[in-house]
């Protein structure tokens, strides 16, 4: 008769095959505790943030007590008229769409040029293209939206799409450029020494290997076009405004309305980004994307 040890201590009549479970403790360090009770207090208060912007939107009346009065659908009614929210989410989702694909279309061959090429200077060019990046938007926003106005280019949608490449486009290099890398070059040499042509090289063999990679920073291009206000904000005319800019105005216009007409307005803004960035996480994995082309590569 053989013994094992059991969460209780020792035990009679093993059963054959089974494994030892022994009892785990959890010992939390002071440390730890002071990093979970930070953590718990910063999201007690974006929820009560977050919470009371959702529930103001909602209520008739909100006075000296914890929860409305009473709750109503009026203010998206008026927020969604008075704004004319339709032709704003119309020209955010227009000015999104041209900014991803021109960032693709500009970024994914100046990517390959820096994962490929070796120059001289070739960190410092990178490091050029990464300066919109690394400085706020509003510093050189005034001087761009300045050269955009005197040729005549902002005030429109053109100045939008134009405006928001800037800090765009590097982020689809930065985004790209270590993802071309891990792409073993052989692959495309032994196309050429096949007789394949450059365009062929490109549409057979290197574009389903850097799909996921164009996919995710395209992703990620069209939440940070949608959320981008500086730029928007200076070069945008009263048609061309997007939804983080009508938010902005309906906030500072002049005259009296209900704080809860730009709450609602708030709860749009919020569930389109939210529905962006749940676009965002489900199919952008960056360790999903690498076993993904690493698969590739060895088929």
């Amino acid at each position: 008769m053989s013994t094992t040890l059991t969460r209780g201590g020792p035990a009679t009549g093993r059963t054959p095959g089974a494994e030892p479970s022994r009892r785990r403790r959890v010992v939390a360090t002071p440390g730890a505790w002071l990093v979970w009770g930070a953590v718990g207090i910063f999201l007690v208060t974006l929820l009560g943030v977050v919470g009371s912007v959702l529930v103001n939107s909602f209520g008739t009346q909100w006075f000296d007590s914890w929860m409305p009065n009473g709750y109503t659908l009026q203010w998206y009614s008026e927020a969604w008229s008075e704004y004319g929210l339709l032709a704003v989410i119309i020209t955010t989702l227009e000015v999104a769409v041209a900014v991803v694909a021109l960032s693709v279309i500009l970024g994914v061959p100046a990517s390959y040029v820096l994962a490929r090429q070796k120059f001289p200077g070739k960190k410092i060019v990178y490091l050029l293209f990464l300066l919109p990046i690394m400085m706020p938007p509003i510093t050189y926003g005034i001087p761009l939206a300045t050269v955009l106005y005197k040729f005549h280019l902002a005030g429109n949608i053109s100045g939008v799409i134009l405006a928001n490449l800037v800090p765009c486009v590097p982020f689809v290099i930065m985004t790209m450029t270590p993802f071309i890398e891990q792409i073993d070059p052989s692959i495309e040499h032994a196309a050429r020494m096949s007789g394949a042509r450059t365009w062929s090289v490109f549409t057979r063999i290197l574009a389903p290997l850097l799909l996921p990679g164009i996919l995710a920073s395209s992703i990620l291009v069209l939440v940070r076009t949608v959320g981008m206000f500086e730029l928007t904000f200076l070069t945008a005319g009263p048609d061309s405004n997007t939804l983080v800019v009508a938010l902005f105005n309906s906030m500072n216009a002049a005259g009296i309305r209900a704080q809860q007409t730009v709450d609602s307005m708030a709860v749009i803004y919020m569930s389109v980004m939210m529905i962006l960035l749940v676009v965002a996480l489900r199919f952008v994995n960056p360790t999903q994307l690498v076993s993904q082309v690493k698969e590739e590569q060895t088929d």
